[in-house]
């Protein structure tokens, strides 16, 4: 059906970055598959490296990829875990994720560091002449550390000018794929008379699955018809490489309208300060809602992460099919030139003028890329002007609340994504007690789930916290400590196991602060999720012993748990 000139099998778009392909090795000694890539859509940001595949299992020896200096060490207990970043004299950084122990020098250097600083969760900048590297040197052993689900290698190249990562896809890494992108369905947006709600009610949006036919995909029934307006076209789409199950990201998708080209997305730099713009780029109600990731191929008004759009016509990828029936194609390629292409026709009815230009009742309307204020009897807030990637109609609803210190407020729908942290002021709805204006926590609901974290007392009694979601808020106190469990028995001898470890988990807020203190002195614990475990190094000799660990939350309240052992 279409006739639209596209770069060919095993070739590359021209805008494609001219990377060194020769520079950069394998990290590991064994072949690399992929359990994700670079531009994967995932929570809250795209995927920033290739998750490479370690057999299963953790402490495969890992190298650095080239020349360089070890310049960061950075230990947390979510993200990247232990990982280590190699500055490169070619412009280039690597970096290297969810790793187990470094190599003996390096981990007797980070041991040091914890130690002196009394943390766990280091971030230590290095110089030039501490830890040289030449490529193929070992620097650690893999593992499954940080925000990570199963043993791999998070493996990324950044420009160390900017920080941003870069798809390592088109480094010339050693890895075999002939698979193309494998669409599942089309999603179509009109933004017309009816749909001036849309963004508040969910409605309009068309997704039409498609089908392998033997010149690529077509939709289901050939021809799409449209209320109409101006279409947004979104695309849910998955690609795999040879010798792996998982799902993976495409690399570039042009969108053609009668062989013009109106749209293009290639995934590659982007920075860390940008990657939470996945909100915009993808349909965030429609992931919220149905779990699917409808990736779009028209920039929101919003959007300011443009610089994966290119070619865009006048409206910004949205086209206005004005009552004819038009060719459209939609060409997905990965990053090594396998494609796949979407054909099909679209047409839309008359263009009609606005009806519905009322807003709903009890909403007002907030404006993308201006700033919006929301002043009520019991919640003030502002939103910046980046907060939003379109314009809404907002309507905030007081609940009643038969146990908390406020009233509930739902704020618009939990499904309606906030780019930026904003300022939360509720207004009690009863006297706090004397002596716990400091309890004070700001709760959450996105309908599903709930959580809180610690408020701050404001002037006139009321209360803020910092947040980033719209959904159902509401003051509470917490007095309560986080709870410890303990995985070994008091008075166990563990001389035989490798490390020891608690569970520590808080009713209402997060474990904002812990620590272990073995015989009065200061050791080593780490946390992953609400497990925090210390590894038997040096600091624990053969013998007897008294350990104290202590968890404290946001608002203060601790709790500690004593065991004895032998060792």
């Amino acid at each position: 059906m279409c006739s639209c000139v596209v770069y060919a099998q095993g070739q590359l778009p021209t805008n494609t970055p001219s990377y060194p392909q020769d520079y950069f090795r394998n990290p590991l000694d064994i072949p690399i598959f992929l359990a994700g890539n670079f531009g994967e859509c995932r929570p809250g940001h795209f995927h920033s490296g290739v998750d490479i595949k370690t057999l299963g299992k953790e402490n495969q020896p890992v190298h650095a990829a080239a020349d360089g200096y070890i310049s960061r060490i950075k230990m947390e207990k979510g993200g990247f875990g232990h990982g280590l970043y190699i500055t490169h004299p070619n412009g280039y950084t690597t970096l290297y994720a969810h790793l187990n122990n470094f190599a003996p020098a390096l981990q007797a250097y980070l041991s040091k560091e914890q130690y002196d600083k009394k943390h766990w969760d280091v971030d230590i900048q290095l110089t030039p002449n501490q830890f040289p590297v030449k490529k193929g040197d070992q620097i650690a052993w893999s593992g499954n550390t940080g925000a990570s689900t199963a043993p791999h290698l998070h493996f990324e190249i950044r420009n160390t000018k900017t920080e941003h990562p870069l798809n390592p896809e088109l480094f010339g890494l050693p890895l075999v794929d002939k698979i193309a992108p494998v669409p599942a369905e089309v999603a179509f947006r009109t933004e017309g008379a009816e749909e001036d709600i849309l963004p508040l009610l969910k409605k309009g949006d068309v997704y039409v699955p498609v089908k392998a036919v033997a010149t690529g995909y077509e939709v289901i029934g050939d021809t799409v018809y449209l209320a109409p307006g101006n279409i947004g076209i979104g695309i849910n789409v998955d690609d795999y490489m040879d010798g792996s199950d998982n799902t993976i990201a495409f690399y570039t998708t042009k969108l053609f309208v009668d062989d013009s080209l109106q749209a293009q997305v290639t995934l590659d730099d982007i920075g860390y300060d940008e990657t939470r713009y996945i909100n915009a780029y993808t349909d965030y109600g429609t992931k919220q809602q149905h779990h699917k990731w409808i990736q779009r191929l028209y920039l929101l008004p919003g959007n300011r992460l443009d610089r994966i759009y290119s070619n865009l016509n006048a409206g910004k990828g949205m086209i206005d099919l004005k009552d004819k029936v038009h060719k459209v194609a939609i060409v997905i390629a990965d990053d090594k030139a396998n494609e796949s292409r979407i054909s099909f026709y679209a047409s839309s009815g008359k263009t009609m003028k606005r009806t519905n230009t009322d807003k709903p009742m009890g909403c007002r309307r907030f404006y993308a890329n201006k700033q919006n204020i929301c002043i009520d009897s019991n919640i003030v807030f502002t939103l910046d002007d980046k907060a939003l990637y379109e314009d809404i109609w907002f309507r905030n609803e007081t609940l009643k609340s038969e146990n908390g210190y406020s009233a509930k407020v739902k704020l618009g729908q939990p499904w309606l994504p906030v780019h930026t942290y904003f300022d939360l002021h509720l207004k009690p709805g009863r006297a706090i007690p004397a002596g716990l204006e400091k309890k004070v926590v700001t709760m959450y609901s996105d309908d599903k789930d709930e959580d809180g974290r610690a408020a701050t007392q404001i002037e006139n009694g009321w209360y803020k916290a910092r947040v980033r979601n719209f959904g159902t808020y509401w003051l509470d106190i917490d007095t309560t400590a986080p709870v410890i469990w303990s995985m070994q028995k008091n008075g166990a001898n563990l001389s035989r196991v490798k490390q020891m470890t608690f569970d520590a988990k808080d009713n209402m807020t997060s474990v904002k602060k812990f620590s272990g203190y073995l015989d009065g002195k200061w050791i080593c614990f780490e946390q992953h999720g609400d497990s925090f475990f210390y590894k038997f190094d040096g600091h624990c000799p053969k013998g007897k012993h008294q350990l104290v660990f202590t968890a404290e939350d946001e608002n203060g309240n601790a709790s500690s748990y004593h065991l004895t052992f032998t060792r």
